[in-house]
């Protein structure tokens, strides 16, 4: 039997991974002052002994003001390369490919960790010590009633986000990470530029589709010049709003076009968070049902001619093997299912017959594993 293409190796510019399962960024809200700790070691650390091919920090935040909570990861300060260099370094020498993501939070700053509320700070945050900040977004829209309002982005605002973009690359590299995303989804800064929800500006980067776009491709244009050229750059979009009257799956089509054109490597096919917390969506359209997105990255792959990575309860093996077999994406991304389970890809390894002996297991697992499994088949518990 061939091997399924989910355990194909990928490369993607210079940089390989060993398989087509990739962890995707997943905050965890329990960052100090923006730096990693033992918790995100020990996080991400799993799933690259759990056998993905590819592992991303969470949404990192590239402006202290850009962070969603106080508890955000932060690429902000070269303080925040050493703690991000020792989980990039643990994850390759597992196997994997370390990754990680880049954001910016835009209207969606300043808010309450999703266990304090996943809302608005309210006087409870402020007794623990989670003040408010400033904010800044397309326009002084706020979230909606109760949320802090935001100051609409001025001229020098473009200048200095780009800056701190371009900082944020630097220390990425200097943290030794191969691969990079840029968070332009579910609601933070760059989707707000994108949606004609949230974007009404007057000037050129409002009104038109072209206009909309235009700071989200100078974000990327930037990022990719600093970028070395042997890495990959992917970029996360909302493929629609899920909104009436949103940004649509032709929208995705055409962006996604265009950030091909700027060198982008692949596009992270995510949907909806233009209203509401990102963890909360509210959705009118598309129902959540199994694998719900993957028709999101088919229709860009096709359309856009660019490699795709599909996202969104993508729940088996044999789901994530349909999906790249049928062509609809080129990597499989997995986030709440690898919570529940750290080795669904070793897991997915054994049930797609690619490792009956485990051999892809790590050896301080595999060597104690076949021992169980031949005890097993003698109890007559395995076949």
């Amino acid at each position: 039997m061939s091997t399924p293409l989910l355990f194909q190796p990928i490369k993607l510019r210079e940089i390989e991974a060993r398989n087509r399962i990739v962890v995707s960024p997943m905050c965890q809200y329990s960052a100090k002052d923006g730096h990693v700790g033992d918790w995100h070691l020990v996080h991400l650390g799993k799933f690259a002994l759990g056998g993905a091919g590819i592992v991303f920090v969470e949404a990192t935040a590239v402006e202290r003001r850009g962070r969603i909570t106080h508890g955000d990861t932060g690429i902000w300060d070269d303080a925040h390369i050493a703690g991000l260099k020792r989980v990039a370094d643990f994850v390759r020498s597992q196997g994997a490919v370390p990754a990680i993501q880049l954001a910016h939070a835009g209207r969606k700053a300043s808010m309450a960790r999703p266990w304090y509320g996943n809302g608005p700070l309210t006087q409870q945050d402020l007794d623990r010590g989670d003040k408010p900040w400033s904010i800044v977004a397309p326009t002084d829209a706020a979230l909606g009633e109760s949320w802090i309002q935001p100051r609409a982005f001025q001229p020098g605002d473009f200048q200095t986000v780009l800056a701190a973009y371009r900082n944020a690359v630097r220390r990425a590299v200097a943290a030794g990470f191969d691969i990079l995303e840029l968070h332009a989804a579910h609601g933070y800064l760059l989707h707000t530029f994108l949606s004609p929800l949230t974007n009404t500006r007057s000037d050129e980067y409002g009104g038109s589709r072209e206009n909309r776009m235009r700071f989200p491709l100078e974000v990327a244009r930037a990022v990719r010049d600093a970028w070395p050229a042997a890495r990959a750059l992917f970029v996360r979009i909302s493929s629609i709003d899920d909104v009436e009257g949103g940004w649509s799956i032709e929208d995705t089509v055409a962006f996604a076009g265009k950030l091909r054109e700027a060198g982008v490597d692949v596009i992270d096919c995510s949907s909806g968070g233009i209203a509401g917390s990102a963890t909360a969506a509210t959705r009118t359209l598309v129902p959540r049902v199994p694998g719900f997105q993957i028709p999101f990255a088919e229709r860009v792959r096709k359309d856009a001619g660019i490699k795709t990575m599909a996202v969104g309860l993508i729940l088996t093996p044999q789901q994530a093997e349909e999906a790249l077999q049928a062509g609809a994406a080129d990597l499989i991304a997995v986030g709440r299912e690898a919570l529940y389970d750290p080795n669904w890809p070793l897991h997915a390894a054994q049930v797609l017959g690619v490792d009956p002996n485990m051999e892809r297991w790590p050896l301080q697992y595999g060597w104690w594993l076949t021992r169980r499994e031949g005890l097993l088949k003698k109890l007559g518990l395995r076949k």
